[in-house]
């Protein structure tokens, strides 16, 4: 599975934040602010950073944003800056935008202009958007603290046929396996430790770490 490609357009705490999570899982990430202090900040973890106008449907072509899988649009303060943004997007071929958004208003306003979704940040929502972006396995992450949180997955193509021996998830992911379902919102069952795990199956895990989220971001699970 080829890395997604992500443009991030404007650099304020929501956008830096973005920038800095994708860049961290090894996203290719084209960051572009007229702040120079903004895309100095991080210019070490992106691999495009660019002091310029996004609103310039030049400077977009010229930086590759044509060439992004997806497009996140973080200047939610300026309307007509955040429109101009997306309309430029569409014409130039992304296939994902996501918008930030101030207000009902915004949202109306930029859903109207064709972005895929919108979001309403900041610090936090930046790291809730940058783990939907780089999930590959996970549908879920819940949260319950820094280190330990609730995550729903489908199950990798890899332990298709296997069993939760086998995997030993604990030492592997630092995952405890609370139960599974046939899809999402059914349910949970138990797991036999020596049940041949089949396709299709939903599991949900304590996870003690974000050891199994950066294997997943990576796609790297074994």
């Amino acid at each position: 599975m080829k890395s997604k490609i992500v443009g991030v357009l404007g650099l304020g705490i929501f956008g830096r934040t973005v920038a800095k999570e994708l860049g961290n899982f090894g996203t290719e990430v084209i960051a572009i602010d007229t702040d120079a202090n903004n895309v100095q900040i991080v210019a070490d973890f992106v691999t495009k950073p660019v002091v310029g106008d996004f609103t310039d449907i030049n400077l977009l072509r010229h930086t590759g944003i044509d060439n992004c899988d997806i497009v996140v649009v973080a200047s939610g303060s300026n309307l007509e800056s955040a429109v101009l943004a997306v309309m430029h997007c569409k014409k130039l071929g992304v296939p994902r935008i996501i918008a930030k958004a101030r207000s009902t208003t915004f949202e109306e306003v930029l859903y109207e202009v064709g972005v895929t979704s919108v979001v309403s940040p900041e610090h936090d929502s930046g790291y809730r958007l940058s783990s939907k972006i780089l999930r590959n396995s996970i549908s879920e992450v819940l949260r319950l603290d820094d280190n330990v949180s609730v995550v729903e997955f489908e199950i990798p193509d890899q332990w298709v046929g296997k069993d939760i021996r086998e995997l030993d998830l604990r030492v592997n992911y630092d995952l405890n396996v609370i139960g599974v379902r046939d899809e999402r919102g059914e349910p949970l069952k138990n797991l036999p430790v020596d049940l041949k795990l089949p396709n299709e199956i939903v599991i949900v895990a304590i996870a003690n770490s974000r050891k199994f989220e950066r294997f997943d971001y990576l796609n790297e699970i074994k």
